[in-house]
């Protein structure tokens, strides 16, 4: 039986549609930004202060795109569960604290040879593209 990751992860996209994804230093896996809640947070705060550590940006607004679960992408023997929003932020994006490197990509054509997240990959993406 594997542990189980509980986060808040954000679906933030630009003007032309384009996705925001981030790779964790030391990773090769690109990922939706987010973390686990604090003790005591709610989604919603939680997932405000993860975009600010880790984007120093500030979440505006958020809608539940869905709760979706999948084997962790580096944490072996371990399954995330996530609370996912679509996410209007404001301020500069930049990658900060654990974050190494930033994507913006086309979820309806992920660049070939990107290795992404299990979630992403096989849930959130197509929960995405069924809102189309």
């Amino acid at each position: 039986m594997s542990k189980v990751l509980d986060i808040v992860t954000a679906v933030i996209r630009d003007e032309a549609g384009r996705m925001l994804l981030v790779r964790k230093r030391g990773t090769a896996i690109f990922m939706k930004p987010g973390g686990k809640r604090d003790g005591g947070e709610d989604d919603l705060t939680a997932l405000a202060r993860e975009l600010d550590e880790e984007l120093g940006c500030r979440l505006v607004s958020a809608q539940l795109l869905g709760r979706f679960s999948a084997p962790a992408a580096n944490e072996a023997g371990f399954t995330v569960q996530s609370a996912t929003y679509l996410a209007v932020v404001e301020g500069r994006i930049a990658a900060q604290a654990e974050i190494e490197e930033l994507a913006w990509i086309d979820p309806a054509a992920p660049p070939a040879g990107m290795a992404l997240a299990p979630l992403l990959k096989d849930e959130v993406i197509p929960a995405l593209l069924a809102l189309a």
